[in-house]
């Protein structure tokens, strides 16, 4: 089997957990194989957002196929 990884950042105005889930969620809809995805690094934008803006650093690993 060979993995391909990808970083991906979900966002959310409400906390770290939905922006972690908001990547994880796009992660499963637009890709096939999806077996792990780690949360690397967490972070808040403050300065170009009216509110904070939660974000959440995620690495995808995904099977890539024969």
């Amino acid at each position: 089997m060979v993995f391909k990884k990808i970083t991906l950042i979900g966002t959310s105005p409400e906390s770290f957990d939905a922006a972690a889930d908001d990547a994880i969620d796009r992660a499963e809809e637009t890709l096939q194989n999806v077996h792990w995805i780690e949360v690397d690094e967490l972070g808040v934008e403050v300065a170009s957002a009216d509110d904070r803006e939660y974000q959440a650093e995620v690495t995808v690993a995904f099977q890539l196929e024969d």
